[in-house]
């Protein structure tokens, strides 16, 4: 071959002899592996992951304990100071009621005195409805054990009045939609 030939023609590459692997010893193999925790190991572990739960439900317990304690006063201040607010909103009519026994004793006029009880008296109602107090109409219905108290029971003047209520001598009052006092009435019979 000349010169040209050779520079054309592609160079041998060397044989690559993989080299020979030997089977791994037990030794080897178990160097390898991931190492197993011991049981003692594992007790420890097993140990601490209970002393933390056990602390965490420590800690929620005491949360729920102070939860209860601060509800339950909580309560106990409503119960306490929960008709404070009514009882605020009645002083003007108490005042009133005693500005009207002072004038009973200086005053000589019946009217002015009657006009003066009528107009707390319409306070009184008025302050009532706020609170959605309302009176329970009786007399001329039918007799409703929900609503009414028969105190005795009358003969009735006429048939249809059977069963209905003749007089209430007592008013009932309901305060939103639940009997509050039942209506004490006389019942026809």
């Amino acid at each position: 071959m000349s010169k040209k030939d050779k520079k054309k023609a592609p160079a041998e590459e060397p044989i690559k002899q993989e080299p020979v692997v030997e089977p791994a010893t037990d030794e080897q193999l178990a160097a390898e592996e991931p190492q197993q925790p011991t049981a003692e190991e594992r007790i420890a572990a097993l140990e601490q992951q209970l002393e933390k739960e056990k602390n965490q439900y420590l800690f929620l317990m005491a949360d729920f304990d102070n939860f209860r304690k601060r509800t339950r006063q909580e309560k106990m201040d409503l119960l306490k100071n929960g008709a404070e607010g009514a009882m605020r909103d009645l002083l003007p009519v108490v005042d009133d009621f005693e500005r009207a026994l002072e004038s009973i004793d200086r005053s000589e006029d019946v009217a002015s005195l009657k006009e003066g009880v009528n107009l707390i008296y319409n306070k009184f109602v008025k302050y009532l409805e706020q609170q959605h107090v309302t009176p329970i109409e009786s007399t001329g219905k039918d007799f409703d054990a929900d609503l009414h108290e028969a105190v005795t029971m009358f003969p009735a003047p006429d048939e249809s009045m059977r069963g209905k209520v003749i007089d209430t001598p007592t008013k009932g009052y309901m305060i939103n939609d639940k009997v509050l006092r039942h209506a004490k009435v006389v019942v026809g019979q």
